[in-house]
């Protein structure tokens, strides 16, 4: 059986601990993956420590062409890349590719550190007197990342992290972990020192290793709300700088006068697309008015019975299998906890078999309708291919749910009103909205980040956030002197004036 081992230039210990690694598509174990414990750890951060003063002082633009060749061999593996992410995690080759894109994106803005990095300066701020600040690496950061985006989610932390200065130590989720490992070998061939970028495998007591390990300052986490909450609770506790993105509930809402056949087609893509497993996802529809939620019913029935659910490898399928058994249990279950809260259940997914493929871990499509805010599983993220549809009797009603609700990450508003746009768009309680788009995950040069229990922490990832995230400012204010000064003043604190 293939093994998976931690990628560090020194050899890691024999693993007293194991995961397995599953093939979703046939519900068959294809590989084991060695976990990790507090002295791997220990031995990793000595890697890091050992490098990372050199690749700080390395200069802006060295750092670059390191990015620079990342990219180019990421493009050159890009369909190796999404063909190994596609047989661990399910989503199809198509959907893998562009995990690796989006991670990519990130890759290329990290590419202009020299620009992004620059200081402020201020000449003569004083009686010759002039104050600068710098931004300068924090020494070593880590990622503890999910299994929806093996890819993109571990290049949106890393690589703000090292064109920033900083040596970094990854912690991917356990379920699909082969790509990222595969990651930290390009970057190394790409031309970054051996210890730069470690990537180590483990379950909880890792991440609690990473927490309280008192030479990693940062820590970037995203994943459920749950260990989002935990991670940046206990983070603070070791004066740690931390970031924790977790669960979504986003809502798509839909006005009278939008185009429901392109309503219909987004919901579509955002709603079972990578079989509902992104925290991007759109797994809840908002109807304003019952004309408009019939008309969108009538409409959404078809478009989900004539989706075609694959293995991963199938060109042609819509969407593949979910992670893990547990996992498929898990969301048949969500669907069993809204038929017996009364909900409506238009099309069941549950007990979904594909032909050939029966050990797989398929869930079927699923349309849930009439589902209210005060049912356990509006209240909680499924993170499957289910749609619930909400119906709100006017604007302000589809307002209030995604603003009221617990998660805060997404949202999307679908209308052909700008008015209506606008409104929304600035009353919202939701981190990040889309106007006709269905997943608004900002390009790179912007930032990523939900709010409430999506988000926690007041620094987003990516773009000038992450950039500001993975370093300390310093502020300097100078001046040299004549030697005329007879010092009568230096118990007076010093003024500009």
């Amino acid at each position: 059986m293939r093994q998976i081992d931690h990628f560090m230039p020194t050899a890691s210990p024999a693993a007293t601990r194991k995961h397995q690694v599953w093939n979703p598509s046939t519900g068959e174990v294809q590989a084991e993956v060695a976990l990790g414990d507090r002295a791997l750890l220990d031995q990793a951060v000595a890697n890091a420590m050992a490098v990372q003063p050199e690749w700080a002082a390395t200069n802006p633009q060295k750092r670059a062409r390191v990015m620079f060749k990342f990219k180019e061999l990421v493009e050159a593996n890009m369909q190796s890349l999404a063909e190994l992410l596609s047989s661990e995690h399910g989503k199809t080759v198509p959907d893998a590719a562009g995990d690796v894109q989006r991670g990519l994106e990130v890759i290329e803005y990290a590419c202009g550190i020299p620009q992004v990095l620059k200081g402020e300066y201020t000449p003569g701020a004083g009686p010759g007197i002039d104050v600068y600040s710098l931004r300068q690496p924090l020494g070593i950061g880590a990622g503890i990342t999910p299994f929806n985006f093996p890819a993109m989610i571990p290049m949106w932390m890393f690589g703000m992290a090292i064109a920033a200065g900083n040596a970094f130590i990854l912690k991917p989720s356990e379920r699909d972990p082969s790509v990222p490992v595969r990651l930290a070998e390009l970057f190394v061939e790409a031309g970054a020192p051996e210890g730069l970028l470690q990537v180590v495998h483990g379950d909880k007591e890792m991440v609690d290793a990473i927490i309280e390990h008192p030479s990693i300052p940062a820590i970037s986490f995203v994943g459920s709300s749950d260990i989002a909450h935990y991670i940046y609770h206990r983070g603070a506790e070791f004066a740690k700088r931390v970031q924790a993105f977790g669960g979504a509930k986003n809502h798509g809402v839909v006005m009278p006068d939008a185009d429901l056949d392109q309503v219909v087609n987004d919901l579509a893509g955002a709603a079972f697309g990578s079989a509902g497993e992104r925290c991007m996802a759109l797994p809840v529809v908002v109807p304003v008015g019952e004309d408009t939620a019939e008309r969108l019913k009538e409409k959404l029935i078809p478009a989900i019975h004539g989706l075609r659910i694959g293995v991963s490898s199938d060109p042609d399928a819509h969407y593949g299998p979910v992670v893990t058994p547990e996992h498929k249990a898990r969301i048949e279950q969500w669907v069993t906890t809204a038929e017996e809260e009364g909900a409506e259940l238009v099309i069941d997914g549950r007990g979904f078999t594909l032909q050939g493929h029966e050990k797989g871990f398929f869930v079927g499509p699923t349309l849930i309708d009439h589902v209210t805010p005060d049912m356990e599983s509006y209240k909680e993220e499924i993170f499957g291919p289910v749609l619930q549809m909400v119906r709100a009797k006017d604007f302000e009603e589809a307002l209030r749910l995604p603003s009221e609700h617990q998660y805060g990450n997404g949202v999307a508003l679908f209308t052909r009103n700008g008015h209506a746009a606008r409104e929304f768009m600035n009353r919202v309680n939701v981190g990040m909205v889309g106007i006709n788009v269905p997943i608004p995950v900002p390009v790179a040069y912007h930032s990523f980040g939900g709010w409430k229990r999506s988000g926690f922490g007041d620094i987003d990832q990516y773009g000038t956030e992450g950039l500001a995230f993975w370093t300390k400012r310093k502020k300097v204010t100078q001046r040299w002197p004549d030697g005329g000064a007879d010092g009568s003043d230096a118990f007076v604190i010093p003024t500009m004036g």
